[in-house]
């Protein structure tokens, strides 16, 4: 048995050194030629929408010495091995309504010269080969473009530029997915406070509703709006979703309700947290509150 063990894993090594050495370095060296000797780069990205945020620090820092522009591609199919249930757009990354709604948010960003529908415009970097790299996605999600690129900016920086709103001015703000909820946590106790709204879907806020008595509901008309009431928020709450990755790009006070089984993001710099058991919960709510 360990013979049978010990060839299956040196084959499924070598398979990922080919896969390394033919496919993933040739496009390594081409990024880092592109990034060294062009001034104008183009990125690629088809989402997930949180995807899309957190290759925001490499663009922003590769900004600082390059014309970006990023173009978004619409309805691309999700491979058919990954499991879609209850994903958000069905079997396609994105619709083009969502990637509507994300536009403003984008276009908003200074380092951003263009922000775009993709349509075959000359793409340098195609931000999806990170799929691509032969590594643990488990890692923080945010330095899997760091590892595409050989750029690493400082995460515990801001990366999203938006005003603030006029509404929800030191609420407690929460977006909470129905797809990877930890168990182990209950919300109940919030109820005790005042001022929280949420930010999600409606099934998704009369789910929470259930827990949460005086809990209000907010549809931002579009992502930009979204962000700007997020900046408002004296505290951020959510679980593995588009509104944390929101919340963190901006370095608000949050905390991250993470799932036992898909540890995926990471809290980067001050004020942010990430839970798995309840009384901790608690405990660090109480903590950024009192800290207001």
């Amino acid at each position: 048995m360990k013979k049978i063990f010990n060839n299956f894993f040196k084959k499924k090594t070598k398979i990922k050194e080919e896969h390394y050495k033919n496919i993933v370095l040739p496009k390594i060296e081409k990024y880092y030629r592109t990034l060294k000797n062009e001034n104008s780069i183009s990125f690629l990205h088809y989402g997930h929408l949180g995807d899309i945020i957190n290759s925001l620090p490499v663009i922003k820092e590769i900004s600082k010495s390059k014309n970006c522009n990023l173009y978004i591609q619409v309805d691309k199919e999700i491979p058919s091995h990954i499991d879609i249930k209850d994903h958000l757009f069905g079997s396609v990354y994105l619709t083009k309504n969502a990637v509507l709604k994300l536009l403003p948010l984008l276009e908003s960003q200074s380092y951003i010269k263009k922000a775009e529908i993709y349509s075959n415009q000359k793409i340098d970097i195609d931000l999806n080969f990170f799929r691509e790299l032969p590594i643990n996605f488990n890692i923080d999600s945010v330095r899997w473009y760091s590892h595409l690129t050989g750029c690493f900016p400082d995460l515990s920086k801001t990366y999203l530029e938006v005003q603030s709103h006029l509404k929800y001015k030191n609420y407690i703000t929460i977006m909470r997915s129905l797809r990877r909820q930890n168990q182990f946590i209950d919300y109940s106790f919030l109820s005790k406070f005042k001022n929280i709204v949420f930010l999600g879907l409606e099934n998704e806020y009369s789910d929470l509703k259930k827990k949460i008595n005086n809990l209000e509901y907010y549809d931002s008309k579009d992502f930009l709006e979204l962000a700007m009431i997020i900046k408002n928020s004296k505290l951020f709450i959510g679980n593995l979703s588009f509104g944390y990755t929101i919340a963190e790009a901006l370095k608000i006070p949050r905390l991250l309700e993470s799932s036992p089984n898909f540890p995926l993001v990471y809290p980067n710099g001050m004020n942010a947290y990430d839970f798995y058991f309840q009384n901790h919960f608690e405990i660090l709510v109480k903590k950024i509150l009192d800290n207001c």
